[in-house]
């Protein structure tokens, strides 16, 4: 059936109907991070990295739509000279403001329509120094350069609308030098090579938040395998690392198979890892599909990092205070594993750093959750990997190893490329268990002290 369709024609938005969208989202630990009015669909980025002047030059091509009129709206950029600016295909104007690149199209965008903007950008990424003191952004390594974006990083070499809560699928064209090798998220495609630069392509098709987008570009030796699945496996390992990295690679395949039966179906279309020889930095970060680690990784730091690929990336937090969703969670499958691995159980696990740890040790005066963690530098402090994982514990056997695991695979089901919050985990844990756990988590998660065990 041909369905026949009467053209109407919609009124122009005036700058009346429309206004700004809002500079961040306000996010408890970095109020302007990510910008309102809008949701990211796709990036684009056709870069060029010249190492011998350190000048990362680029486009940037946004797909998004907006969710209200809008007369302006902003990116976040932090550094970088912004040769132009376009807003569905029209010249827009723009101007700084600290991170906020500000953009002003030559028409306002109506709400609920689609629009692209291109940005045009040069200069020497930035490196970004976190609240806790460590590092992220654009980074030397000993063998070239690693982006790295959690919590705030990521602007330092694209504009980006830069909070976890606004995913979107991710393309990537970088040319460098021909000796040099780039490794980014997603699958590559054959790179090209013309004169003395080669040009490597990665796509992700499954929506990421910006955070974990990654590119490193170094002498890597590269290697393609598969699990038993299918999945494709794709390592990039720098210099001098190969024989420290090799046992732990190898067992990819074997720790995506067991923490499926964890968490449900593999979320990506790709895995692996990059191993990049970077001391300032200090820190293995979950970048999706392929976690980056800065020195050799063991058995533990990479099934941390993969079990991420669930829980931090596929099922994100809605606001970065949340982050014992990530990180607890991924320390707690450290201590499933070493039980599946033959080692300690996970009883065992939970019975020896809750005993080791006194209960006058300041340790336990730091509250994890949502609204106690105190500031953005406690955002990756101990307590939240450790203490977040003593929580689940606690809670699997308050409710029962069965409610427990179906409490996980619902978790990553139900949100699934999406974000969530402490609240909505508490109350699927009840749903599940039929039980009242308010007082669980209120303990181990809020109140400062040593918990009681009952």
């Amino acid at each position: 059936m041909a369905l026949v369709s009467v053209a109407t024609v919609a009124a122009p938005v005036t700058a009346g109907d429309a206004g700004p969208g809002a500079p961040g989202v306000g996010d408890p630990f970095f109020p302007l991070e990510g910008n309102g009015g809008y949701d990211v669909r796709d990036y684009h980025l056709a870069l060029t990295w010249d190492p011998a002047t350190t000048t990362l030059s680029g486009t940037a091509r946004i797909t998004a739509v907006a969710t209200d009129p809008l007369t302006s709206f902003d990116l976040d950029l932090r550094g970088f000279d912004v040769s132009s600016v376009s807003v569905n295909r029209s010249a827009a104007t723009f101007e700084r403001d600290g991170q906020e690149l500000i953009i002003t199209p030559a028409h306002p965008l109506r709400a609920r329509r689609p629009f692209v903007v291109v940005v045009q950008y040069a200069g020497t990424p930035e490196v970004v120094v976190d609240p806790d003191g460590s590092w992220e952004g654009w980074i030397a390594s000993n063998d070239g350069t690693v982006a790295l974006g959690e919590p705030q990083g990521t602007p330092a070499w694209f504009p980006a609308n830069d909070h976890p809560t606004d995913k979107a699928t991710f393309s990537l064209a970088i040319t460098v030098p021909g000796d040099l090798v780039a490794v980014s998220n997603g699958k590559p495609a054959r790179p090209t090579r013309r004169g003395d630069r080669t040009t490597y392509t990665w796509t992700e098709d499954k929506p990421m938040a910006t955070y974990l987008a990654t590119l490193s570009i170094g002498h890597f030796t590269m290697s393609v395998s598969r699990t038993s699945s299918g999945l494709p496996v794709i390592n990039a390992v720098g210099p001098g690392l190969e024989a420290d990295s090799a046992a732990a690679l190898a067992r990819i395949p074997e720790m995506i198979d067991w923490l499926r039966t964890i968490f449900g179906p593999y979320p990506f279309s790709s895995t692996g890892a990059i191993v990049v020889d970077a001391p300032d930095v200090g820190y293995a970060l979950e970048t999706q599909d392929r976690p980056t680690f800065t020195w050799a990784p063991d058995d533990l730091t990479m099934v941390h990092e993969l079990a991420h690929q669930w829980v931090g990336n596929s099922v994100s937090v809605a606001t970065w205070p949340e982050i014992w969703l990530n990180e607890g969670f991924a320390g707690y499958v450290e201590w499933m594993w070493t039980e599946h691995d033959g080692g300690p159980t996970a009883d065992e696990s939970f019975a020896d750093n809750y005993n080791s740890i006194p209960a006058d040790d300041p340790f336990w005066q730091l509250p994890i959750g949502p609204s106690t963690l105190p500031d953005a530098s406690e955002l990756f402090a101990g307590q939240v990997y450790l203490r977040g994982a003593m929580t689940l514990h606690v809670l699997r056997t308050t409710i029962g190893d069965g409610p427990f695991f179906e409490v996980l695979r619902r978790w990553t089901t139900e949100h699934r490329y999406s974000t969530a919050s402490t609240a909505d985990f508490i109350a699927l844990a009840e749903r599940v268990s039929q039980q009242q756990l308010d007082d669980l988590f209120t303990t181990w998660l809020d109140t400062p002290g040593k918990p009681a065990l009952v």
